[in-house]
């Protein structure tokens, strides 16, 4: 079920209840902006024929009090997969929308035998197991209020901290789209007024949002064409032809994946192979090499040879002597 269509059920059900609704207490209950109440009310009428009208004193109501929204069937294969996304997205994203998914998913199983819901309900808690490696802690205000600034071009003053300087920083910040990398890495890109330009920033090192009540127009900005050169989560920068070996005994769990879309792969004699590709970000490359310890040799660039050489007989001497440099 698309969000919109949860929407016009609980537009629906608001509207017959006998609170008066207004398109500012629907937009409020539903956590959206005026302007997504508005399309939905539009979309009802347009639609589906709703006899919808408004009145100052009544609100929204229904002209017929016998219309009623068409019934939307759902299979148990649907609903297998809503509960299993949701089970998913709780692995990722802690609690940021397990609440309306379980309720979403409480009102789709009504239109099934109890049994069949108990039976798919064991089946995804008991046969399907969701992994994740370190567990972010994304806090759902912040993110409510990202897709909400979004949404409505609004900038917001932003307090950021940096882990590299270890540092909180300030910053007014215009919110383009949310970019989440491998399930676990949530970025928000934009245009950063401290810096003058588009930038990301992981939403989990976010502080605090406040809205400016200043609205901003996009500037040009293609995140498909920013994330076509990049390696991992590193964007930006200078672009490398890069040369990976990786012997026989790696080699296998290198090939059974794509790494990059201008990746390229040589297989020699022996069963090791060569892995080309043409890329920024040399450090998400060395942290990548690194974990495959002996089984892989850097090439090129001659950039990235060294950082590997500096990183490994550091690491060497740390394990020697047991402490940090």
């Amino acid at each position: 079920m698309s969000r919109q269509l949860e929407r016009l059920l609980e537009i629906d059900r608001l509207i017959r209840s006998r609170e008066r609704q207004t398109q500012v207490s629907l937009a409020q209950t539903l956590e959206v902006s005026e302007r997504t109440i508005r399309n939905d009310v539009n979309f009802l009428r347009d639609r589906y024929d709703a006899p919808l009208e408004y009145d100052r004193n009544q609100g929204w109501y229904y002209t017929d009090s016998n219309w009623r929204l068409p019934t939307i069937p759902v299979t148990q294969g649907e609903l297998f997969a809503l509960t299993l996304g949701a089970r998913m997205l709780e692995s990722y994203s802690g609690s940021i929308y397990q609440i309306q998914l379980r309720e979403t998913i409480e009102r789709i199983a009504e239109r099934l035998p109890e049994q069949s819901v108990i039976n798919l309900r064991q089946l995804a808690e008991e046969r399907v197991h969701f992994r994740v490696g370190g567990e972010i802690q994304l806090n759902p205000e912040i993110w409510q209020a990202l897709i909400e600034a979004s949404e409505r071009s609004q900038s917001v003053l932003m307090r950021y901290y940096s882990p590299k300087r270890q540092q909180i920083s300030e910053r007014i910040f215009d919110p383009y789209v949310l970019d989440i990398y491998r399930a676990s890495n949530p970025y928000v890109w934009g245009y950063c007024h401290l810096r003058e330009e588009v930038r990301q920033f992981r939403i989990d090192r976010i502080r605090k949002l406040e809205p400016t009540g200043q609205t901003f127009e996009r500037r040009e900005f293609d995140l498909q064409e920013k994330l076509k050169n990049s390696f991992q989560c590193e964007v930006g920068g200078k672009t490398y032809d890069v040369a990976i070996a990786f012997d026989a005994q790696t080699a296998p769990y290198i090939t059974e994946r794509q790494w990059h879309s201008t990746q390229r792969i040589e297989t020699l004699a022996d069963g090791s192979i060569t892995l080309r590709f043409t890329a920024s970000g040399l450090n998400d490359m060395k942290r990548w090499i690194l974990g495959y310890g002996r089984g892989a040799i850097a090439k090129s660039p001659p950039e990235l040879v060294k950082m590997l050489e500096r990183e490994t007989a550091q690491m060497a001497r740390q394990n020697e002597t047991g402490e940090f440099e």
